[in-house]
């Protein structure tokens, strides 16, 4: 069973399946994160949806790029939540499965490709109260040992 973190589900909504893969990146005692400013300004786990005929990985390494501009070696799976959220930039409800990596962040190429994203540093206790939902402040203090 896949431990779930959300709102309550909306009762008789239909709920699309989306996959993801989202990265804790530690270095140098801090964690690398993004802040998407729409539709709602939040900080988040780099990441996001896997695409058709994509692997996790290969969509972990794209998201964290896209949403950073940093790269990324050496991701291990930690774990996985599920999440049922609405997707205003798809105009649809969904149920994310998200699967959490720990990665190195490697070096950075740039600004963020992603519009609307920007690469933030913070200290580990920092993130744990600004990331913006409940299934990624569970994966970073628990990657953190942070209670």
């Amino acid at each position: 069973m896949i431990r779930r973190f959300c709102e309550p589900l909306v009762r008789g909504q239909k709920y699309h399946l989306r996959a993801g893969a989202y990265a804790i990146l530690p270095l140098d005692g801090r964690v690398l994160l993004t802040h998407q400013a729409k539709p709602q300004p939040e900080f988040q786990l780099p990441g996001g949806g896997i695409d058709a005929g994509e692997s996790p990985l290969g969509a972990l390494h794209r998201e964290v790029f896209e949403e950073t501009g940093w790269g990324i070696a050496a991701p291990r799976r930690i774990g996985a939540f599920r999440r049922f959220a609405y997707m205003p930039e798809y105009d649809r409800w969904a149920e994310k499965l998200c699967t959490i990596y720990i990665a190195r962040p490697t070096r950075c190429f740039g600004k963020p490709r992603e519009p609307g994203h920007s690469a933030v540093w913070m200290r580990p206790e920092q993130a744990a109260e600004q990331l913006g939902n409940e299934g990624d402040r569970h994966f970073l203090r628990r990657a953190f040992r942070l209670a």
